[in-house]
């Protein structure tokens, strides 16, 4: 069983010390990451932003997006939609993206680049941090009223079948690769922790 495990640890760090197109999972995680840092600035952070200085093609993409989609998150809360006090807790989880995940995208970008395992316990936090707080996206998106065309325009709240599947493309990537980020960096911190109490179990018999 010992042997078992110090194989399964040598695949790890040997799996880190590989060049990032050699490790898929990690490059995924990259990719993510380098795709989601420049989405989250430019558009998602538009809420933070003072209003004048945000560029009128940022701001025009934004309503085009809500436009075509009557995402009740987004547009809700830039007040498409009426009255937004009910998405304090979407407030909130904007507010998080800017000062956690930001840095976060910057700080994997350059561990998972440089194949840094000190990076795992950062990833693990954000990966399950992100897919509870989308988690909570995709339940609001699913109990959303589906409503014909001719009525989801003038409803102050309700979306086509159409807009529904267009909003789940753009949310379940963002809850199933965190999710992934999280399980298989907790099972890599699993493994790099089983054999730091195997090493100093091994120092007390010497």
């Amino acid at each position: 069983m010992l042997l078992n495990h110090e194989k399964q640890t040598g695949v790890y760090k040997y799996y880190a010390q590989l060049p990032l197109t050699a490790r898929p999972l990690d490059l995924l995680y990259f990719l993510f990451f380098a795709m989601h840092l420049p989405a989250t600035l430019l558009v998602d952070l538009q809420y933070i932003y003072p209003s004048r200085f945000v560029p009128s093609v940022l701001s025009g993409f934004l309503e085009f997006y809500v436009g075509m989609s009557r995402d009740p998150l987004i547009g809700g809360l830039f007040g498409a939609f009426g009255d937004n006090a009910h998405l304090a807790w979407f407030k909130t989880f904007i507010y998080l993206e800017g000062l956690f995940q930001v840095p976060v995208f910057v700080l994997g970008l350059l561990g998972l680049y440089r194949g840094s395992r000190k990076i795992y316990p950062l990833l693990a936090l954000y990966g399950a941090s992100s897919a509870t707080t989308t988690l909570a996206c995709l339940v609001t998106v699913l109990q959303t009223p589906i409503l014909p065309a001719s009525l989801a325009e003038g409803a102050t709240l309700g979306i086509t079948q159409q807009q529904c599947w267009l909003l789940l493309s753009s949310y379940v990537p963002f809850f199933v690769i965190p999710l992934l980020i999280a399980v298989d960096m907790a099972m890599r911190l699993s493994h790099l922790v089983q054999k730091a109490i195997e090493a100093e179990e091994d120092q007390k018999w010497k």
